[in-house]
């Protein structure tokens, strides 16, 4: 009898090894050729994974060409070392299979990879995902005579993943996608670790995004992006960005380096970013923001570097109040509070957005303050250069504006901290050197209680 029953025991942890087998896309009709659309065998391989217990799905070195793919529960895609996942240039490849509306107000949401509802998934391995944005765009455009800011939505995105318990992406390199590179919606237990992002050449090509979404980490990865580097979003009121982690990452944007709040409907809390370099930015450096009703508490951004970066930081509670899935309501003015900066040493661009430059704003709203904001051993380094006239300069409220930082210059009254409607502001070793004379005050604190300056 117990003889029968090994063999049994045996027999069973066999079967699950021969289901739980990895699949080679290359046995399921997919060519190498870069020109073959593939979308049909890849989705042949994940289907067959998943049903047959999970595993990896392969792709080996070459160019597969594909459409919208679709991950499943329990599947790996694994890009071995020169194999790159290549995005059509046709638009008709693509599917929208979760449409919401973006801070913007355009439709978006078509995708080249996606996982929906999808448990236990990942993206791994050392090959390339590529988007082919710049040539998607170039034909896009042959046929769409629209104004740019209102065709772009068409165009996909590189990775989305939504509503999704245990995602792991490591060790690829993710390029030029059509539309935001990575997307993650109201997703749960996100492992992010050594990937590479370079995704540049048309407008909105956020590196990682992160759109109400917990217990995240994202460690050591290096991104180049045309958009914000790495932003978190709530583009719903339903589920909050909270309990997440960010360690070792280098990060270059034509906007933002580090940005909370573009669409800011749910709370972000519990949130710790360190040890990042911040270079080469078009915007701002560090960007907290809420603007839609979010809570926004209990972040801390510690050891960071910042080099070419045109204002160092920004932090906006604000009433715009957008909505951005259309069965959700338009909601009251959020917080801002318990935010902490700490060991921050930048270099600011001498060609700035705000003429002279800046180094921090800050505002909230006439009846709606930022609260318990600390700012601890900070050092910024700015060009100078700012008048007598330019100290007695006017800040506009802009209370249901987007938050840019033009969005309150061309001029500050401040070279140094420029801050407005706080209560509980802590400052503390806060240093400005300038490069060339400011006859701005380094300080100008408006409407700002309970300040903390030893």
């Amino acid at each position: 009898m117990k003889k029968i029953l090994m063999c049994g025991l045996v027999f069973m942890a066999f079967i699950a090894v021969v289901q739980a087998a990895d699949i080679n896309i290359l046995n399921k009709g997919a060519v190498a050729d870069g020109s073959t659309l593939n979308t049909l065998s890849i989705q042949k391989a994940i289907d067959e994974c998943h049903q047959t217990g999970g595993g990896k799905v392969i792709f080996p070195a070459g160019r597969f060409l594909s459409g919208t793919i679709v991950l499943k529960d329990k599947v790996t895609l694994y890009l071995e070392k020169d194999a790159v996942l290549l995005g059509s240039t046709e638009l008709k490849d693509y599917k929208n299979m979760d449409p919401f509306t973006e801070g913007l107000g355009i439709d978006v949401g078509w995708a080249l990879l996606v996982a929906i509802d999808a448990r236990n998934i990942g993206i791994e391995g050392a090959g390339v995902i590529d988007g082919q944005g710049s040539a998607i765009k170039a034909k896009h455009i042959l046929t769409d005579t629209r104004p740019e800011g209102q065709r772009w939505g068409l165009r996909p995105f590189l990775i989305r993943i939504v509503r999704c318990t245990g995602v792991k992406v490591s060790g690829v390199t993710l390029k030029y996608a059509g539309a935001w590179t990575s997307h993650y919606f109201q997703s749960k237990e996100i492992h992010i670790e050594g990937i590479k992002i370079e995704s540049v050449g048309v407008a909105h090509n956020d590196g990682i995004g992160i759109d109400g979404c917990q217990q995240v980490r994202i460690k050591d990865c290096d991104i180049v992006s045309g958009d914000d580097a790495l932003v978190f979003k709530t583009t719903s009121a339903k589920m909050a960005c909270k309990d997440i982690v960010v360690s070792g990452l280098r990060l270059k944007s034509n906007q933002a380096g580090i940005k909370i709040g573009t669409e800011s409907m749910a709370a972000f809390e519990n949130i710790k970013i360190s040890d990042c370099h911040i270079y080469d930015t078009r915007n701002g450096g560090i960007k907290l923001l809420t603007v839609d009703g979010a809570r926004v508490r209990n972040i801390e951004v510690s050891d960071i570097t910042m080099e070419n970066v045109r204002t160092s930081m920004l932090f906006r509670l604000g009433s715009r109040l957008s909505v951005f899935r259309k069965e959700e309501s338009r909601q009251q003015t959020g917080i801002l509070d318990r935010v902490t900066i700490k060991n921050v040493k930048a270099v600011a661009a001498d060609d700035a957005q705000l003429t002279p430059p800046s180094g921090i704003l800050i505002t909230g709203v006439p009846g709606h303050d930022i609260t318990s904001l600390s700012l601890e051993n900070i050092e910024i380094t700015l060009a100078g250069g700012g008048t007598e006239e330019d100290a007695k300069v006017l800040v506009p409220e802009a209370i249901d504006q987007y938050p840019e930082i033009k969005t309150f210059g061309p001029k500050i009254p401040a070279y140094g901290l420029w801050a407005r409607h706080v209560k509980g502001l802590k400052v503390v070793n806060v240093k400005f050197i300038l490069k060339a004379k400011d006859l701005r005050p380094p300080f100008v604190y408006e409407d700002v209680k309970e300040l903390i300056n030893p």
